[in-house]
């Protein structure tokens, strides 16, 4: 056998082995894609936590122990301060339908089955109900009423269970979250350099480079999030204010926190918005609806874009595509987390394929050194 013969079939079982680890691997990161996502979740926070701890640490020289703790504990209490109103207003919605929209409800239920309401809607059936014929129809829509509603109790025990195992699951991913930004935020520089120990000594000062702009990234998401947010909630507050809603300010708040989770976020938000302005503006549910999609069409089409397109460089069409794809393989979790997700997908594929592999780093340096030397050039003193 000739010697090109053994290079073609050496080079060939490399890719065959190459082929099997790469679908290996790929599989593997298949069945651990929670523990994946809760991971990135975490390190979001630690991203989120680590800009005030360096705020404490570089300019007010406190102890990176103590930055720390108080950054958690100013977490904690802007959570609280978001989450009671929130919840004091789901309280009170449940007491209102408890109180006055079930009863009032059921007692429009049983008018509407009686005779003289059929009649009044059907006319065709005046010569029908009369006599026995009126107890018999009472008696029969009554049962079917009563039917409907043990059925609807007999499934309830059957819905609480998954419902309890939901809530269960969700309070542990946001404890193992937490745990995890907690290990990180202590030793941020442990993991770091254990990632770059991983790759070849000849990359490793690329691979810091990609993750100081995977962290930059992170970052400019998050401020540009956190305004977004902001916005919103104050504008659907006001606008919910205007309207006669007495719970405008959590209502606001929740829209605020729910535009987190863009496309789909105001559509969640929507749904109590509408049930209070059927409380207590049914005249005004209409533009309960108008403004809900008109602040986040303000949000996604006017802030976002402008607060992005100085800090972060992703165009809408990525947005939405990201979405789509990471809400599909990862669900709730990567549906939430498609914005940073897709950054990171973009950093990665600007710096490891179109600036390594594709050769555009020389270009761009080059591009820049050429810039500096004609810069240096205009600055440069004229000769007396």
């Amino acid at each position: 056998m000739s010697v090109r013969a053994t290079r073609s079939i050496n080079i060939g079982l490399r890719n065959v082995v190459a082929t099997i680890l790469i679908g290996l691997g790929l599989v593997f990161i298949w069945e651990i894609r929670g523990t994946l996502m809760l991971t990135f979740a975490a390190v979001i926070l630690v991203v989120l936590l680590t800009m005030p701890v360096r705020l404490l640490v570089q300019r007010f020289e406190m102890n990176r122990v103590v930055a720390i703790v108080v950054s958690v504990i100013g977490l904690f209490v802007v959570l609280g301060l978001i989450g009671v109103p929130i919840l004091r207003t789901i309280l009170n919605q449940f007491d209102v339908l408890a109180n006055e929209v079930i009863p009032l409800g059921l007692e429009q239920a049983r008018d509407s089955i009686t005779s003289e309401a059929l009649i009044d809607q059907f006319p065709f059936l005046e010569g029908l109900v009369t006599g026995q014929n009126q107890d018999l129809i009472n008696d029969d829509l009554i049962n079917q009423f009563v039917s409907q509603v043990t059925d609807a109790v007999g499934r309830l025990g059957g819905t609480v269970l998954p419902v309890v195992g939901g809530v269960a699951n969700t309070i542990l991913s946001a404890l193992i979250i937490f745990f995890l930004s907690m290990y990180l935020l202590a030793e941020p520089e442990l993991y770091v350099n254990g990632i770059i120990k991983l790759t070849p000594i000849w990359y490793r000062d690329r691979m810091l480079t990609i993750l100081r702009r995977i962290d930059s990234t992170l970052r400019a998401w998050l401020s540009v999030t956190g305004v977004s947010m902001l916005v919103v909630a104050v504008l659907t507050g006001l606008g919910l204010a205007m309207l006669g809603i007495r719970e405008w300010v959590a209502l606001g708040v929740l829209a605020g926190v729910l535009s987190f989770i863009p496309n789909f976020g105001p559509v969640v938000a929507l749904v109590p918005s509408v049930a209070v302005a059927i409380v207590q503006a049914q005249e005004n549910v209409i533009w309960t609806v108008v403004i809900i999609y008109g602040v986040s069409f303000f949000q996604s089409q006017v802030v976002s874009p402008v607060l992005a397109s100085e800090r972060m460089n992703m165009p809408a069409i990525m947005i939405l595509l990201g979405q789509i794809i990471f809400g599909f393989f990862f669900g709730f979790l990567g549906l939430m987390l498609a914005v940073p997700l897709s950054a990171c997908v973009a950093v990665l594929v600007d710096e490891m394929y179109v600036k390594d592999v594709l050769g555009d780093r020389e270009e761009e340096e080059a591009d820049a050194e050429a810039s500096a030397e004609s810069l240096a050039e205009e600055l440069a003193p004229e000769p007396s």
